[in-house]
């Protein structure tokens, strides 16, 4: 029958506690680690410029009654040809000028309604629209449409197929600068944070472009656009 060395017990006991404080201070200094990876900061940059619109959209519609078709159909075209005049001579280029086919009613075909007191029979209206990057002669016209008011085209109201567009088409050739500018705003945001708080700023940890808006700058300058991109950035902290 064999006996245990209480010696060996002993030796034993000293290797494992001393394996223990060593496991123990490995895991603690690891766990130290990853709670100071741990630490981060989350800060937004903000890119925002005001830029001119390249391109403008102006329908202008108009709508005319008569009882006799014919003649209708000759308001028409004489309105159309006399907005497409006013146009070319604010300086848009033809080629920019599109006429819809004419929109024409007889109400006394209609299905519904009180037909028997009608003072014209048919209703009609055609849209002259300027499509061009000719911004700065679009809003010159826009100021003189009384003229054709006073030739006796009556415009109608801006529906919201009629409404006066003003496009930013560059935003591609903005979006390298204004997504630098936007991630260095974020740093400088970090950066004031981990002077606040006692830290370096270390590394990026994860990083996210928002999307880009373009808005107009406000309700009376539609023409002038305010392109807008904010940055997402965590970085982490060190002591």
């Amino acid at each position: 029958m064999s006996t245990t060395n209480p010696r060996h017990l002993i030796y034993l006991g000293a290797l494992l506690s001393a394996g223990l404080m060593i496991m123990a201070v490995l895991l603690g200094n690891a766990a130290m680690r990853v709670k100071s990876l741990d630490r981060t900061v989350v800060v937004k940059g903000l890119s925002e410029r005001e830029v001119p619109a390249d391109r403008a959209i102006w329908p202008l519609t108009f709508r005319v009654a008569s009882n006799d078709l014919n003649g209708l159909f000759e308001t028409i075209q004489k309105k159309n040809l006399q907005i497409v005049e006013f146009l070319s001579t604010h300086g848009i280029a033809r080629d920019a000028i599109t006429i819809a086919p004419p929109e024409v009613m007889d109400r006394l075909a209609q299905a519904y309604g009180d037909t028997n007191n009608l003072p014209f029979r048919y209703t009609g209206g055609s849209t002259v629209t300027a499509y061009t990057e000719d911004v700065e002669a679009v809003r010159s016209a826009m100021k003189d449409v009384i003229t054709l008011g006073k030739q006796g085209v009556a415009l109608s109201g801006e529906g919201y197929q009629g409404q006066t567009q003003f496009v930013f088409s560059g935003l591609s050739a903005l979006k390298p600068g204004m997504i630098e500018e936007a991630t260095k705003d974020a740093r400088g945001v970090a950066e004031k944070f981990a002077a606040d708080s006692d830290s370096r700023l270390g590394k990026i940890k994860s990083a996210s472009q928002g999307q880009f808006s373009i808005e107009n700058r406000d309700n009376t300058t539609p023409h002038i656009k305010r392109v807008r991109v904010v940055s997402t950035v965590e970085y982490y902290l060190a002591d």
